[in-house]
This record gives C-alpha cells, structure tokens and sequence, in this order.
C-alpha cells in the first residue's frame, strides 16, 4: 500500500519527502515516491493540458509528466536550476512525475500533526490535499500534505494514456 489514498487511518507515524512548489512547502509518503530526478526537459506531446510538460522514460515505461505549478496555477518558474522531477506511485502500476522547484527533506510527522485539509487552502482545491501538517514551532510553515492519487482525474488519466500510446505508436 502507498499510503496516498485518501480516507485512510494514518499510522502514529509517516516519513514525508518535503518539496516546494513556489512559496509553499508540500509533502508526500515517502512511500509515494520512487526515485527524485534532476530536473531535465520531458519529452513534449501535442494536445494536452498545459500543465503537462511532456513525458519520460523511466523504468522501461513511458511516464507522463505534470508542472506542479502550471497544475496549481502559480506563475512558471524564472529558473530551474534547483528544480526535480519526482516520480511517484499513484496506484500498484501506475507511476506519474511531478516537476517541483526544489526537493528539501524527509521528516517523520505524528498522527496528532495532520489535520483535516479545507475545501479550498490558499487557492489550491481541497481534492489535491491529503491532509495539512501542523508545525511544530509556530514560526514553522504549514507543509501540506498531497493526495498523489488525486492529481490526475480519471478522465485526465484516460486522455494521456491515449495520447502517449498515439506518439508511441509514431515513433
């Protein structure tokens, strides 16, 4: 288990990669992530949302690519220099890669430290979050803790997958 659905009972303790994505610091299990890339350009396919940047090639499969930032609706970053690509399981066969601005830790959190995520947190639609995690000291910053399986709709998941198997299949 991943550990990125939504609804389960969190364990007393999780071990969360942390990233940023413009000013914020986001988190996933660190069960969710399978391997952190440097940052390189994806391999560009026509006709997708603009918040995919293109595709990789990872593991022997063909792995979609999502700019967190065009997903969350920040303004494009003004460099990459620091940039990843973390490759995530979303589901027991399905990997996805999320380009971040920067990687920055893995940290345990308690079960106490996560609270239920609002509808709506600074813009970003609640379906993304997983839950927020509370800081320890208050000067700290809230992480908030993605929900990896959500990034992608169904219907989003469907159209990819159509449009990586048409450039597959032209070469």
């Amino acid at each position: 288990m991943t550990g990125s659905t939504g609804g389960t009972v969190p364990p007393e303790r999780m071990q969360l990669v942390t990233f940023r994505v413009g000013v914020d610091l986001f988190a996933t299990d660190i069960f969710a992530v399978e391997r952190v890339l440097r940052f390189s350009p994806p391999r560009p396919i026509p006709n997708l949302p603009v918040w995919v940047e293109g595709v990789i090639e990872y593991g022997g499969r063909v792995v979609p690519v999502i700019d967190l930032r065009a997903r969350f609706e920040l303004p494009a970053a003004t460099s990459r220099e620091f940039s990843r690509i973390l490759i995530m399981l979303v589901s027991a066969d399905e990997w996805i890669a999320a380009i971040v601005d920067s990687v920055e830790e893995v940290t345990t959190v308690t079960a106490e430290q996560l609270a239920p995520p609002p509808p709506l947190f600074r813009g970003l639609a609640g379906q993304y979050l997983r839950a927020l995690v509370r800081p320890d000291e208050e000067d700290e910053p809230v992480v908030v803790l993605l929900d990896v399986a959500r990034l992608l709709t169904s219907r989003e998941r469907i159209v990819l997958d159509q449009a990586i198997a048409g450039t597959s299949a032209r070469g």
